[in-house]
This record gives C-alpha cells, structure tokens and sequence, in this order.
C-alpha cells in the first residue's frame, strides 16, 4: 500500500509518503518537514492561534499536492501535545479532515510512544543495530529506550527492539514548552538555563522509575532535536539524512553544542552550520531536555534516527 502520513506536531508539521508491505516492511518514497509552530502560546492561553492553524493548513495543502502527485491509496494524519491540549483542538481535526482530505486522528501520548517505538525500532537494521552494538549486544537482547522530544511533549519508551515496548510515558516536556516557560531572554541566561535542566530533571524522574531508567542498555534518539545535533556535529551543509540516520552522538557533543548554541543569541543561531533557521528559537531547550534525559538514563551516547512515529503510524495501518 502507498500511503502519506502526515504529523501535525507542536513545532513542525511533517510529512512522509512511502510504500509498506504486508508483513510492514516500510521503503520511503519522500519525507518533508515545515516549522509551523502549530503549539505556540498554547502553554500559557490553552488554545491554538489563528495564525499557527493557518500556517498548519498551508503545509498540509501543499503535502496534499505531493501526495496526490505520488498517487496515494491513503491520506492519515496525526495530532500530538499542541491538538490534545488546546481548547479548540477539534476545530483544526475538522478543517483538516473536511477541508484538505487527511484522515486525522488526535492521539494520546500513550499511543504516540507505541507508534513511536514501533518506527524508530522497525525502520531496518541500521538504527537499532547501530545502538546495540555500540553496548555489546544485539537488538533482541538490549533493553533499549527510545526518546522522543517534540514541541510540547517528550515520550520515553523502552523496550527490545522488534517486540512491543515494556514502559512508556508521554510527559510534559517541550521544546517549545520549555522555552516558553523558562527561556525569556536572548540568549538566556545562566539561572534560565539551570531553571530548565532542574524541570526536566525533575520530570524525567517523576515520569520513569529509577529501576527501569538502570534497565536501559541502548538509546535511540528521534525527532528534529536529536537529528539537528547530528546534522550540527557533522557541519553537515546541506542537510543529509543518510548521515544524520544511525549517526552516534555522544553525551560529550551534546553538552558541547548546548554550550555553543546557549552562548548564541537567536540571530546568530540562525547561522549554525547544520541547524535549520527555523529551529533556532526552540533548540537550546530541545538539547537540555535531550541533555539531561541522557544523564538520568546514563547513556554515554545515543543512535539518532530519521524514522518516528509518522514511520509507526505508516506500518501500522497493514
């Protein structure tokens, strides 16, 4: 089946055409991403902007086009952290299912770590093998945690690759969350900075037992922080996803670039050899989740992968 799965996040609305086999074996045709920030302001009013809602439905007209010139069998969507906690969520899910044609659903976080797992650990052997071997072992045999840190949410599940996952939580951490909450000079400063790894330190552990986070032999990292360090580590310009898919990034480059980013007012960000401009605003705070997050699981590195939960939501329709 050819499908287009689109993921209207709190910062990014993306999309993914591919073919998947019977037996769910997913081949990628094409894959977009367009910042909208879609969860701006959402936080502290409880409810999308005008302006966000018609940045999402001009990415999603235009993603219409290309999946309808790949000649889909299927249009999906899905709705993360910013639709489940605005107010008026269900007026986006409505314009969006009658008016551009997705077949849009709002999941829970629960259900966004499940399909998040399933893509990150079902994507073919290089991610997975990637992060088992770096600790020794193989992907049936590693407990492997996979963190995804969107804009208004970050999901931690655990598990053994090709297996359903054994933990997940969807928590209260964001990018865009973050930011908005802790980050209000440019560039912030350094009570900002330490108000925010306390937050997500807190969070992390609140949200996953101690036991479990000692259980975790292997990490994979997804979505567009993980991805834009792997890009920035390697100065990768332009962007290669192949580079960046399956790349190590140690807990050391992660620190070294949260330092180099944090010192960077958001003009200069900007300007940052392998981050997209428009993450400039939220990335300080995607890396200090993704920083801390590290720490707590005691992961010297992790395996950034291009596949998440569009690649989930793709297989699971077979």
């Amino acid at each position: 089946m050819r499908i287009a799965v689109a993921d209207l996040g709190t910062n990014s609305t993306r999309l993914l055409v591919a073919e998947v086999s019977a037996d769910g074996r997913l081949t990628q045709l094409e894959r977009h991403t367009e910042v909208t920030r879609l969860g701006e302001g959402v936080d502290a009013s409880g409810r999308l902007s005008p302006e966000a809602m018609r940045r999402v439905y001009d990415a999603l007209g235009r993603y219409r086009e290309i999946a309808d010139a790949a000649k889909v069998e299927r249009r999906i969507a899905v709705a993360t952290s910013a639709v489940r906690d605005a107010d008026n969520g269900s007026a986006l899910v409505d314009h969006v299912r009658e008016q551009l044609g997705f077949d849009i659903r709002t999941i829970t976080g629960d259900e966004e770590a499940r399909l998040t797992f399933l893509g990150a650990t079902s994507a073919g052997a290089g991610p997975c093998e990637a992060a088992a071997s770096a600790f020794g072992g193989t992907p049936a045999q590693d407990e492997t945690l996979v963190i995804d840190i969107g804009g208004g949410s970050t999901e931690f599940v655990t598990g053994r690759p090709g297996h359903h996952p054994g933990f997940h939580v969807s928590t209260a951490l964001g990018s865009v969350r973050q930011t908005e909450r802790h980050l209000a000079s440019d560039p912030p400063r350094r009570e900002e900075l330490e108000a925010l790894a306390a937050e997500a330190r807190q969070i992390v552990a609140a949200g996953v037992p101690a036991s479990l986070r000692d259980e975790v032999r292997a990490g994979i990292a997804v979505a567009g922080t993980p991805t834009s360090l792997a890009a920035i580590d390697q100065q990768l310009d332009p962007y290669d996803p192949e580079r960046v898919d399956g790349y190590r990034l140690t807990l050391a480059a992660a620190e070294r670039i949260l330092a180099q980013l944090a010192r960077l007012p958001t003009r200069e960000r900007r300007d940052v050899t392998g981050l997209h401009p428009d993450r400039a605003t939220t990335i300080v705070a995607g890396v200090a989740i993704l920083v801390q997050s590290m720490r707590l699981f005691g992961l010297d590195e992790v395996t950034v992968s291009e596949a998440d939960v569009l690649d989930g939501a793709a297989i699971d329709q077979t």
